[in-house]
């Protein structure tokens, strides 16, 4: 029983201690000083990012922007491209078919000018 009571105070004290931290986290964010460093801090990170960009920019180097945005669009492309295939597949079936249909006639063809040749040879005997 010591060791469920040990983990149960350990647990109780663990919650405590989060809420508390919550509770100090929204009350710094509430303070005008603090939201207003925060906000500073935020600003000064997206100009840093735009100097980093125009900076890799001029030496060719391509962002991680870039580079999402390359990757995104080779997305693109390669679902194009999977589509493109399932329509070629496609259209390969149907002449397969249609070829097959046409082996189908030319046999049919030649089954009809043999009975044509029996029926004669049958006829020239009567």
């Amino acid at each position: 029983m010591a060791a469920d009571d040990g983990e149960t105070l350990k647990g109780q004290v663990t919650k405590q201690g989060q809420e508390a931290l919550g509770r100090i986290a929204q009350d710094l964010i509430k303070t005008p000083v603090v939201s207003g460093a925060l906000s500073t801090l935020f600003e000064a990170r997206e100009h840093a990012v735009r100097a980093q960009e125009a900076a890799m920019g001029a030496l060719g180097i391509p962002s991680a922007a870039d580079v999402e945005r390359l990757t995104r669009r080779l997305r693109s492309v390669s679902q194009r491209l999977e589509g493109l295939e399932d329509g070629i597949d496609r259209i390969l079936e149907r002449l397969d078919q249609r070829a097959a249909g046409a082996d189908l006639d030319a046999r049919l063809t030649k089954l009809e000018q043999a009975l044509e040749r029996i029926e004669s040879a049958l006829g020239a005997r009567s």
